[in-house]
């Protein structure tokens, strides 16, 4: 499949090496409420993954697979033998690839609001949601997304809901139509239900209750699939946990972590970089 030529990235903090992954149309920024914890006990490293933010846009269709060769190949560039895992949606489907092509890597894998596949439906979902994105503009589809992402009571904040509106559309790197098309079409193929019984790392899965995105049950059915996975749900929480309950969520994160034998607590400044990819 057609890859891009270089994954942008950024690094915060020093001791374990901690690599997230993020979902949908997000870039590393998605991170931007985790970082300044995170980086406190781990080296962080968060990117942009293929088709968003700083990083290359593909020039053809790709599969989530190819996604996470990118995050591997990311892991090669800093010479990462071993690393804590954290995907969310659809960078949690990309974490649960990472672990089946290459599992002796990994010290820990976190999957977030994530799913294992659908079939069929997921297929009509994405391309649904792909012809929808054809016909709204930028900031529509912009609103469309924070809509999914947060609950019931942010929405009653209209201060809060014009300031997200307001970040998002700050952004200096927009997604294109195509890259998010693209994207959504590789999370409607993404496929791993009869493989994850092959995953013996210390997992953690974590479900929102009020996850209108990514339905919770996805989240159990992962947990389930999982030898020995660790499974908690966040009460009322939406599919952007990690932005409308970012307190709760790292601490959720980083508690799991601790009690899994992870993280030096260290100070460390941040970084930017361009790394090369590992062709798909």
């Amino acid at each position: 499949m057609p890859a891009a030529k270089g994954l942008y990235y950024e690094e915060a903090g020093q001791g374990e090496p901690l690599l997230m992954v993020q979902g949908l149309g997000t870039d590393h920024l998605g991170w931007m409420l985790q970082v300044p914890e995170f980086s406190k006990h781990f080296r962080v490293i968060t990117f942009d993954n293929r088709d968003v933010g700083q990083s290359k846009q593909a020039d053809g269709p790709y599969e989530v697979a190819d996604m996470a060769r990118d995050a591997l190949a990311l892991a090669d560039h800093l010479e990462l033998d071993t690393y804590h895992l954290v995907g969310m949606s659809m960078g949690g489907a990309i974490a649960q690839e990472v672990a089946l092509l290459e599992p002796q890597r990994l010290r820990t894998l976190t999957l977030v609001v994530t799913f294992a596949g659908g079939g069929n439906w997921a297929s009509e979902r994405s391309r649904l949601w792909s012809e929808i994105r054809g016909l709204i503009d930028h900031e529509t589809h912009l609103d469309w997304l924070l809509l999914f992402g947060m609950s019931e009571q942010f929405y009653e904040s209209p201060e809060r809901v014009a300031y997200a509106k307001q970040m998002m559309r700050a952004n200096p790197h927009p997604q294109s139509t195509e890259a998010f098309q693209r994207q959504v079409d590789a999370s409607g193929r993404h496929e791993t239900r009869d493989r994850l019984a092959r995953i013996s790392v210390p997992t953690h899965v974590i479900g929102a209750e009020h996850d209108t995105l990514v339905p919770v049950w996805k989240s159990k059915e992962i947990a389930e699939l999982i030898p020995g996975a660790d499974y908690t749900v966040l009460p009322g929480a939406p599919h952007a946990l990690n932005m409308e309950r970012a307190e709760e969520f790292n601490e959720l994160v980083l508690g799991w972590l601790r009690s899994a034998g992870a993280g030096v607590p260290v100070d460390g400044a941040g970084q930017q970089h361009v790394a090369s990819e590992r062709p798909a």
